[in-house]
């Protein structure tokens, strides 16, 4: 601008704004332009990030934060997210809980902490959670079967503490620990 460096812009911003050389702009044109532009480029690495899996609103928001986005442009941002279906909890808890589920073995009182972090509220965590059925004897099982050989050398007083200290810091309650160690053939 005026022989010097004015701001960047992409070819595709270029074009889609109908800019020429030589063509002569108001200060106002010219924040606008900037502002269009920044939204584009910001928009692109948001959509990369969204893309990967679904995401929850607090995890948008955070990204925003971390990327030093200008607060200006965080409503049109979520709202091109939300468009798009980038972005919605109730998809997110879902496909959170099935994960966990599928490879992670999470007792019920981990995956809630779990969303919890991730933003979700108490009601939406509640009624997502009703909709599958978590058998968590079955997991804690899992769980002692794949960690068995740790404990294997132990004597059985030894190994039946390790074994429920364990489970419960995995989040279990003690019934489901009694339930998993005694199905794995040892006897509290």
């Amino acid at each position: 601008m005026d022989g010097k460096f004015g701001f960047g812009l992409d070819l595709d911003n270029f074009v889609k704004l109908g800019l020429k050389v030589e063509q002569e702009l108001s200060d106002k044109e010219i924040a606008g332009i900037v502002k269009e532009a920044e939204f584009q480029k910001i928009l692109e690495k948001l959509l990369r990030f969204a893309m990967l899996r679904p995401r929850s609103e607090k995890e948008i928001w955070g990204w925003m934060k971390r990327h030093e986005v200008h607060e200006s442009i965080y409503n049109d941002l979520f709202s091109k997210l939300k468009h798009l279906e980038l972005v919605g909890d109730h998809k997110f808890v879902s496909w959170w809980i099935e994960q966990r589920l599928s490879f992670n073995h999470k007792s019920k009182k981990e995956l809630v902490w779990e969303l919890r972090k991730k933003g979700i509220n108490n009601s939406l965590i509640k009624e997502t959670m009703e909709k599958f059925d978590i058998d968590e004897i079955k997991i804690a099982r899992d769980l002692i079967r794949k960690k068995i050989y740790r404990w294997e050398t132990l004597e059985r007083n030894a190994r039946l503490k390790k074994m429920s200290e364990f489970l419960a810091r995995r989040g279990f309650g003690w019934d489901t620990i009694r339930s998993a160690i005694d199905d794995s053939g040892e006897k509290i």
